[in-house]
């Protein structure tokens, strides 16, 4: 199964409650933290929602 490699590259701070809550169930806790997820259509709607605020790289 292909994974995506997920960094938070902006800070959540002044982004929607919404925002900030997806960033953390992301696991995402600090700027330029990275996570590996499994590539799935709910991982993709979290990332596509706060895509501003980090950088996606698929892993093969």
């Amino acid at each position: 199964m292909a994974r995506l490699k997920i960094t938070l590259v902006r800070s959540p701070i002044g982004t929607l409650p919404k925002h900030r809550r997806t960033v953390r169930s992301l696991g995402l806790r600090k700027l330029h933290q990275t996570v590996e997820k499994d590539d799935n259509s709910a991982i993709r709607g979290m990332v596509r929602a706060i895509d501003h605020m980090v950088r996606i790289e698929e892993l093969s």
